[in-house]
Protein backbone atom coordinates (compact mmCIF):
# COMPACT_ATOMS: atom_id res chain seq x y z
CA UNK A 1 0.00 0.00 0.00
CA UNK A 2 2.80 2.40 0.86
CA UNK A 3 4.66 1.68 -2.38
CA UNK A 4 1.50 2.35 -4.40
CA UNK A 5 0.95 5.64 -2.59
CA UNK A 6 4.55 6.73 -3.18
CA UNK A 7 4.29 5.83 -6.88
CA UNK A 8 1.03 7.78 -7.17
CA UNK A 9 2.67 10.85 -5.63
CA UNK A 10 5.63 10.69 -8.01
CA UNK A 11 3.64 10.12 -11.19
CA UNK A 12 2.43 13.70 -11.77
CA UNK A 13 5.93 15.07 -11.28
CA UNK A 14 7.49 12.61 -13.66
CA UNK A 15 4.76 13.18 -16.24
CA UNK A 16 5.57 16.89 -16.56
CA UNK A 17 9.06 16.09 -17.82
CA UNK A 18 10.53 19.34 -16.57
CA UNK A 19 14.22 20.01 -16.37
CA UNK A 20 15.65 20.29 -12.86
CA UNK A 21 14.81 23.60 -11.21
CA UNK A 22 18.47 24.55 -10.61
CA UNK A 23 19.49 24.21 -14.26
CA UNK A 24 19.75 27.85 -15.28
CA UNK A 25 21.30 29.74 -18.12
CA UNK A 26 24.96 30.68 -18.21
CA UNK A 27 25.91 34.29 -17.65
CA UNK A 28 28.66 35.64 -19.88
CA UNK A 29 28.76 39.09 -18.35
CA UNK A 30 30.81 40.25 -15.38
CA UNK A 31 27.68 40.56 -13.30
CA UNK A 32 27.36 37.85 -10.66
CA UNK A 33 24.67 35.32 -11.44
CA UNK A 34 21.51 35.43 -9.39
CA UNK A 35 21.13 32.53 -7.06
CA UNK A 36 17.41 32.19 -7.67
CA UNK A 37 15.29 32.82 -10.74
CA UNK A 38 11.57 33.04 -11.35
CA UNK A 39 9.24 31.74 -8.69
CA UNK A 40 12.17 30.61 -6.53
CA UNK A 41 13.32 34.21 -6.09
CA UNK A 42 11.48 35.14 -2.91
CA UNK A 43 12.41 36.47 0.53
CA UNK A 44 12.19 33.06 2.21
CA UNK A 45 14.67 31.40 -0.17
CA UNK A 46 17.06 34.37 0.02
CA UNK A 47 16.95 34.25 3.83
CA UNK A 48 17.59 30.50 3.85
CA UNK A 49 20.56 31.02 1.51
CA UNK A 50 21.99 33.70 3.84
CA UNK A 51 21.56 31.37 6.82
CA UNK A 52 23.27 28.54 4.97
CA UNK A 53 26.15 30.81 3.97
CA UNK A 54 26.50 32.05 7.56
CA UNK A 55 26.46 28.45 8.81
CA UNK A 56 29.27 27.54 6.43
CA UNK A 57 31.35 30.51 7.56
CA UNK A 58 30.72 29.73 11.23
CA UNK A 59 31.63 26.08 10.76
CA UNK A 60 34.86 27.05 9.03
CA UNK A 61 35.68 29.48 11.86
CA UNK A 62 35.23 26.80 14.53
CA UNK A 63 37.22 24.26 12.51
CA UNK A 64 40.15 26.69 12.26
CA UNK A 65 39.82 27.63 15.92
CA UNK A 66 39.92 23.96 16.92
CA UNK A 67 42.90 23.10 14.73
CA UNK A 68 45.05 26.19 15.18
CA UNK A 69 44.22 27.25 18.76
CA UNK A 70 42.80 24.35 20.78
CA UNK A 71 45.20 21.62 19.65
CA UNK A 72 48.37 23.69 20.33
CA UNK A 73 46.97 24.73 23.73
CA UNK A 74 46.39 21.08 24.62
CA UNK A 75 49.94 20.22 23.56
CA UNK A 76 51.43 23.07 25.63
CA UNK A 77 49.32 22.11 28.65
CA UNK A 78 50.41 18.47 28.32
CA UNK A 79 54.08 19.42 28.24
CA UNK A 80 53.58 21.65 31.29
CA UNK A 81 51.78 18.86 33.15
CA UNK A 82 54.59 16.38 32.35
CA UNK A 83 57.26 18.81 33.62
CA UNK A 84 55.33 19.41 36.85
CA UNK A 85 54.67 15.67 37.28
CA UNK A 86 58.37 14.87 37.03
CA UNK A 87 59.26 17.69 39.44
CA UNK A 88 56.70 16.41 41.94
CA UNK A 89 58.09 12.89 41.92
CA UNK A 90 61.65 14.24 42.31
CA UNK A 91 60.41 16.12 45.38
CA UNK A 92 58.70 13.03 46.79
CA UNK A 93 61.84 10.95 46.26
CA UNK A 94 63.98 13.62 47.93
CA UNK A 95 61.56 13.82 50.86
CA UNK A 96 61.64 10.04 51.36
CA UNK A 97 65.43 10.12 51.77
CA UNK A 98 65.20 12.77 54.50
CA UNK A 99 62.11 11.42 56.26
CA UNK A 100 61.27 7.78 55.40
CA UNK A 101 57.62 6.76 55.51
CA UNK A 102 58.25 4.37 58.40
CA UNK A 103 59.32 7.29 60.65
CA UNK A 104 56.34 9.52 59.86
CA UNK A 105 53.60 9.72 62.47
CA UNK A 106 50.28 8.09 61.77
CA UNK A 107 47.39 10.07 63.15
CA UNK A 108 44.20 8.48 64.51
CA UNK A 109 42.07 9.72 61.58
CA UNK A 110 44.27 8.00 58.98
CA UNK A 111 43.76 4.43 57.73
CA UNK A 112 40.77 3.61 59.94
CA UNK A 113 39.97 -0.10 59.63
CA UNK A 114 36.82 -1.50 61.25
CA UNK A 115 37.17 -4.76 59.36
CA UNK A 116 39.60 -6.14 56.82
CA UNK A 117 39.03 -5.76 53.11
CA UNK A 118 38.15 -9.01 51.35
CA UNK A 119 40.99 -8.68 48.78
CA UNK A 120 44.74 -8.96 49.15
CA UNK A 121 46.05 -8.93 52.72
CA UNK A 122 42.95 -7.04 53.90
CA UNK A 123 44.90 -3.91 54.83
CA UNK A 124 45.02 -2.03 51.53
CA UNK A 125 42.09 -0.17 50.00
CA UNK A 126 41.08 -0.73 46.39
CA UNK A 127 42.91 2.47 45.34
CA UNK A 128 46.07 1.86 47.38
CA UNK A 129 49.31 3.26 45.97
CA UNK A 130 52.46 1.81 47.55
CA UNK A 131 54.53 4.82 46.42
CA UNK A 132 52.41 7.26 48.42
CA UNK A 133 50.30 5.43 51.00
CA UNK A 134 51.68 3.86 54.15
CA UNK A 135 49.90 2.15 57.00
CA UNK A 136 51.66 1.21 60.22
CA UNK A 137 50.25 -2.05 61.45
CA UNK A 138 49.53 -2.25 65.16
CA UNK A 139 52.85 -1.57 66.86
Amino acid sequence: MFAARAAARQTPRMALGRAPARAGRRNYSSESPKQFAGAEDNEFNRERARIQEHGGESGEFWRKLSLYVAVPCIIVASVNAKIRWDAHWEHVEHEQHENPREERPEYPYQNIRTKNFFWGDGDKTLFWNDKVNYHKKDE
